[in-house]
């Protein structure tokens, strides 16, 4: 037995702080903070249109601020699917 044993992933062995995981993760998928962003805005501004929602059943009033929210989510993931596609197949040169 050897008192040091290697890791069995060295990559994920590193001394990295989890801020500089999250901005790496980010750089590589960008729409997911967009995405994120996105859903927050409209739960916001669902939540503040509640109140002012005049005659509307509170249960439409929330079926309609979950499928717009949903529906951003669902627009940022295929931006950056379309994204990582153009990125993976056009912009990289032949080799």
């Amino acid at each position: 037995m050897s008192p040091s044993p290697e890791p069995v992933f060295p990559e994920y062995e590193t001394d990295t702080s989890q801020t500089s995981k999250l901005m790496k993760k980010f750089k590589e998928t960008p729409f997911v903070p967009v995405g994120m962003a996105g859903f927050i805005a409209v739960v916001g501004y669902g939540l503040y249109k509640l109140k002012h929602r005049g005659d509307m059943k509170m249960s439409l009033h929330l079926i309609h601020m979950r499928v717009a929210a949903q529906g951003f989510v669902v627009g940022a993931i295929t931006c950056g699917v379309l994204y990582s596609m153009f990125r993976d197949y056009v912009g990289k040169p032949k080799e």
